[in-house]
């Protein structure tokens, strides 16, 4: 999924390169960096289920959110541990910091307790904004605004054309992610944190058998989300992105699994399959029914490129 992204942007960036020269470009956009626009895809969510109306200009980005959505629920946070391209570059770096110093550095419980709520404050007032300030006639103003229709390409400049304080900021949450265990994922990602209630609410658990569990204290050792797994019976906190992990260092068979309640275990490789087979399964739906596409001609992005930097959030 990393390198789907990256190749994404390097088309997106190819695209957008076209339209500034004045040319439409050969080849069509590439759809996968909608999943980076969450805030307007929600919005799009929104209208969809309370009128019916698709969102025209960024359907992918709605499908995206809507498969993140729907997999939190029925297979934990299995988004964040398995597919989302900023999890896997959050663990890439804590693990390279770990090669390079030795370990991870665990922060104090006071500042860890601290911290761990910010993420739902920022859900929260995006959940507020959006869901209870926001009225079906704003939604559908915003997402006919020129803003919204080149919202990607917006994105875009966010990196290729970033800010001395962009930069800065960026550079302390990689200095910071090197350190400690997913930092960004753990205090910062309002995404997780929806994503994360929703699991929260949903079937199925990681659960451990007592009887077998020898108390090697291995699970708890190498969970990403620090999660004291050899303490519980079932794992039902919402930072538990589903990574298995767990389950895959425990050195007795069945004393920690998967499961859905009455102890129904789900193996590891159906567990995985069905991570993939549920989110494509739901993008290939959409494809196919014909709300996957986006709906900005290159007639319409050539008038709005030359105003690009310009444009203000409405």
């Amino acid at each position: 999924m990393l390198l789907l992204v990256l190749w994404g942007g390097f088309d997106l960036w190819r695209f957008e390169a076209h339209l500034q020269a004045g040319r439409i470009p050969p080849f069509a956009k590439p759809l996968s960096p909608e999943g980076f626009l969450p805030i307007g895809s929600l919005m799009s969510l929104k209208l969809w289920l309370m009128s019916g109306t698709w969102d025209s200009w960024h359907p992918a980005g709605m499908v995206i959110l809507g498969a993140a959505l729907v997999l939190s629920f029925f297979l934990r946070k299995s988004f964040c541990g398995w597919i989302c391209p900023v999890g896997t570059l959050s663990e890439l770096l804590w693990r390279g910091g770990r090669r390079l110093f030795g370990r991870t550095f665990a922060l104090p419980r006071w500042a860890d307790l601290a911290l761990r709520p910010l993420k739902y404050l920022l859900l929260g007032f995006f959940l507020w904004v959006i869901l209870v300030r926001m009225p079906l006639p704003a939604i559908r103003s915003f997402l006919a605004t020129d803003y919204w229709k080149a919202g990607d390409l917006k994105m875009l400049h966010f990196f290729t054309g970033m800010s001395a304080t962009t930069a800065v900021v960026l550079a302390a949450l990689v200095a910071l992610s090197l350190v400690t265990k997913a930092f960004w994922c753990r205090y910062l990602c309002p995404y997780g944190a929806l994503l994360g209630l929703l699991s929260a609410a949903g079937p199925l658990r990681v659960r451990r058998d007592a009887a077998r569990c020898i108390s090697c204290g291995s699970c708890a050792r190498h969970c990403p989300a620090l999660l004291p797994v050899d303490r519980r019976v079932s794992v039902a906190s919402p930072e538990c992105i589903g990574c298995l992990t767990c389950v895959s260092r425990c050195p007795v068979r069945g004393a920690l699994d998967a499961a859905l309640p009455r102890r129904l275990v789900i193996p590891p490789w159906l567990y995985a399959a069905a991570i993939v087979g549920l989110f494509f399964g739901i993008l290939l739906t959409a494809r196919l029914a014909g709300h996957w596409h986006a709906g900005v001609s290159g007639a319409e992005y050539l008038r709005i490129i030359p105003s690009l930097l310009e444009l203000a959030h409405p």
